[in-house]
Protein backbone atom coordinates (compact mmCIF):
# COMPACT_ATOMS: atom_id res chain seq x y z
CA UNK A 1 0.00 0.00 0.00
CA UNK A 2 1.56 3.45 -1.22
CA UNK A 3 0.26 6.47 1.02
CA UNK A 4 0.97 10.25 -0.52
CA UNK A 5 1.72 12.88 2.52
CA UNK A 6 2.78 16.09 2.71
CA UNK A 7 2.35 19.56 4.42
CA UNK A 8 -0.86 21.80 3.97
CA UNK A 9 0.57 25.21 3.14
CA UNK A 10 -1.03 27.74 5.36
CA UNK A 11 -1.27 25.62 8.62
CA UNK A 12 1.97 23.47 8.39
CA UNK A 13 -0.01 20.63 9.48
CA UNK A 14 0.49 16.80 8.04
CA UNK A 15 -1.59 15.84 5.50
CA UNK A 16 -2.71 12.39 3.78
CA UNK A 17 -4.43 11.97 0.27
CA UNK A 18 -7.52 10.73 1.01
CA UNK A 19 -8.85 10.10 -2.63
CA UNK A 20 -10.10 13.68 -4.02
CA UNK A 21 -8.58 15.70 -1.05
CA UNK A 22 -6.65 15.90 1.52
CA UNK A 23 -7.25 14.92 5.07
CA UNK A 24 -5.36 15.72 8.57
CA UNK A 25 -6.11 12.11 9.57
CA UNK A 26 -4.12 8.90 8.28
CA UNK A 27 -6.79 6.90 8.79
CA UNK A 28 -8.61 8.36 5.77
CA UNK A 29 -5.36 8.12 3.77
CA UNK A 30 -6.39 5.65 0.49
CA UNK A 31 -3.73 3.31 -1.29
CA UNK A 32 -2.39 5.68 -4.34
CA UNK A 33 -0.96 2.46 -5.87
CA UNK A 34 0.82 2.91 -8.98
CA UNK A 35 -0.60 6.80 -9.49
CA UNK A 36 1.31 7.71 -6.33
CA UNK A 37 3.86 9.81 -8.08
CA UNK A 38 1.30 11.54 -10.28
CA UNK A 39 -0.85 12.72 -7.60
CA UNK A 40 2.35 14.04 -5.49
CA UNK A 41 2.87 16.04 -8.64
CA UNK A 42 -0.13 17.25 -9.49
CA UNK A 43 -1.03 18.22 -5.89
CA UNK A 44 2.32 20.13 -5.42
CA UNK A 45 1.87 21.61 -9.06
CA UNK A 46 -1.47 22.98 -7.97
CA UNK A 47 -0.29 24.49 -4.38
CA UNK A 48 -2.54 22.61 -2.74
CA UNK A 49 0.32 20.35 -0.49
CA UNK A 50 4.54 20.97 0.01
CA UNK A 51 6.78 18.70 -0.31
CA UNK A 52 4.32 15.68 -0.79
CA UNK A 53 6.36 12.04 -0.86
CA UNK A 54 5.24 8.57 -0.95
CA UNK A 55 4.75 6.64 1.76
CA UNK A 56 4.92 2.57 2.31
CA UNK A 57 2.00 1.52 4.68
CA UNK A 58 0.09 -1.46 5.89
CA UNK A 59 -3.80 -1.85 6.20
CA UNK A 60 -5.29 -2.24 9.85
CA UNK A 61 -8.78 -2.26 11.26
CA UNK A 62 -8.25 1.37 11.91
CA UNK A 63 -6.84 2.06 8.65
CA UNK A 64 -3.33 2.71 6.97
CA UNK A 65 -0.41 2.10 9.15
CA UNK A 66 2.68 3.64 7.77
CA UNK A 67 5.61 1.40 8.15
CA UNK A 68 8.77 3.52 8.58
CA UNK A 69 9.10 5.13 12.09
CA UNK A 70 9.21 8.66 10.91
CA UNK A 71 5.70 8.69 9.09
CA UNK A 72 4.02 6.74 12.20
CA UNK A 73 5.27 9.98 14.44
CA UNK A 74 3.76 12.18 11.64
CA UNK A 75 0.22 10.60 11.40
CA UNK A 76 0.29 10.78 14.98
CA UNK A 77 1.52 13.87 16.18
CA UNK A 78 4.44 15.27 18.63
CA UNK A 79 6.28 13.06 20.72
CA UNK A 80 6.86 15.25 23.35
CA UNK A 81 4.17 15.50 25.95
CA UNK A 82 2.99 19.23 26.76
CA UNK A 83 2.93 18.67 30.22
CA UNK A 84 6.60 17.81 30.78
CA UNK A 85 7.87 20.74 28.48
CA UNK A 86 10.58 23.31 30.92
CA UNK A 87 8.40 26.61 31.48
CA UNK A 88 10.24 29.74 31.40
CA UNK A 89 9.26 30.97 34.49
CA UNK A 90 10.45 27.23 36.25
CA UNK A 91 13.11 28.20 38.76
CA UNK A 92 14.51 25.30 39.12
CA UNK A 93 16.17 24.71 35.86
CA UNK A 94 19.60 26.16 35.83
CA UNK A 95 20.91 28.03 32.67
CA UNK A 96 23.56 26.50 30.34
CA UNK A 97 27.05 27.60 29.94
CA UNK A 98 28.26 27.13 26.67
Amino acid sequence: MRLVTGNDLITGDVTWWAGREWSRHVAEAVDAGTDAEAIAQREEAALRVNAPYIVDAAPSPTGPTPLHIKDRIRATGPTVRPDLAVKPADASVGSYQI
